[in-house]
């Protein structure tokens, strides 16, 4: 193994003009490299490195997307922008502060852990690292950059890696900060895609569009075996949080940054597709729980208008409570393929036959066949 040179994270923002940021050559085409083995320790300016746009987690407001991953908008003119936004929006500013906060940390104790990746050509030709693991303490140094006033730009300390993997990604996100639904959902669907050999065309406009590929494949014997260590969810789980992806891009958005849970994101799909923008804002502006969210949908709220909040739970109407259960149960399943279909209900003849349902349960779904078939024939 190639010797590695360490350097001291104290020295990570040093004002000394000598200490220079080394690049990296890459490996001459056609030269083996061990698998997962690091090349080497680096320093790099921000500038020379480069966020990848497909990781599942998403710092970047979706105004500021475009621009960057275009060319259009370095990372400090986006960091200034960043910075503006966050003054006026409460979800931004949020996370600006955890990010200038983590800068801060930066110039106090240095960088403790690297940032990963690898250098990847441009297509003007020229080599850029594009990160693997590590975008916070990117965007954190760049935001502490833009608004401290210095003058040397930060160097960064990073490890090029042979060969990076979502899976890192994946597990580098989730040791850092629980991600949010949104996030999870992302997560499942890169590792489904990145399982599958489906990488990423630069030609997607929209972001989200790579992840809900994930939605249309048909999955492969022991794939979800594969992620369960990483994502420590059950199959059903995830299939479930796939099923975010049906909603639009402004609203993943939006349940993004505000982190609205997988129950209340549940909840808001079962209500037709028109009502899904509203029940996400009424969510975010009202901190809805999901149980609230189902009753609102029942009950319309306008959206000035708070979630009344009982000081004795109300027991919902038994019938009311099943027609609602049984329509989110066609709903999700009609939307799976064939193949996630036929697990799902095998899954559900298992648990209903090992608890001595069966019977009961055939002779109602027959019944509601029959009543299906005489009105669909009307």
């Amino acid at each position: 193994m190639p010797s590695r040179k360490r350097f001291n994270a104290f020295d990570d923002f040093s004002n000394n003009n000598s200490d220079k940021a080394k690049i990296v050559v890459p490996a001459e085409e056609g030269q083996a490299m061990p698998e997962n083995e690091v090349e080497r320790i680096e320093r790099l300016r921000p500038s020379e490195m480069m966020p990848d746009r497909f990781q599942p987690r998403r710092l970047l407001p979706p105004v500021l997307r475009a621009a960057f991953f275009n060319g259009k908008s370095n990372c400090y003119q986006t960091a200034m922008e960043w910075l503006a936004m966050a003054r006026t929006d409460p979800g931004i500013h949020h996370e600006v502060e955890q990010l200038l906060a983590m800068g801060s940390s930066f110039e106090e104790h240095g960088q403790i852990k690297s940032i990963t990746g690898s250098w990847q050509a441009s297509p003007s030709g020229e080599y850029i690292f594009v990160i693997e693991t590590g975008e916070r303490r990117y965007w954190a140094a760049c935001l502490q950059y833009t608004s401290s006033g210095v003058k040397d730009e930060p160097l960064l300390r990073v490890e090029v890696v042979a060969h990076p993997t979502r899976q890192r990604q994946v597990l580098e996100n989730r040791h850092a900060e629980p991600p949010s639904a949104v996030e999870q959902a992302c997560e499942v669907a890169s590792l489904i895609l990145a399982e599958l050999g489906i990488t990423p065309d630069n030609e997607i406009v929209d972001d989200f569009d790579f992840f809900r590929l994930a939605r249309t494949q048909r999955m492969p014997v022991g794939l979800w075996d594969k992620l369960t260590p990483i994502m420590q969810l059950t199959r059903p789980r995830m299939v479930q949080l796939l099923n975010i992806l049906q909603l639009p891009s402004t609203q993943l958005d939006l349940a993004d940054r505000y982190r609205l849970s997988e129950r209340v994101l549940r909840e808001v799909l079962s209500t037709p597709k028109d009502q899904w923008d509203r029940m996400i804002r009424m969510s975010i502006q009202n901190q809805l729980t999901s149980d609230e969210v189902a009753e609102a949908a029942i009950t319309p709220l306008t959206p000035d208008q708070p979630a009344h909040k009982p000081s004795a739970p109300v027991l919902p109407d038994p019938n009311r409570q099943v027609v609602r259960s049984a329509r989110k149960f066609i709903q999700h399943i009609t939307e799976m393929d064939h193949f996630s279909q036929q697990e799902a209900l095998d899954e559900i003849a298992d648990t209903l036959a090992s608890r001595g349902q069966a019977i009961a349960a055939a002779d109602i779904f027959e019944q509601l066949a029959r009543l299906l078939r005489v009105r669909s024939e009307k």
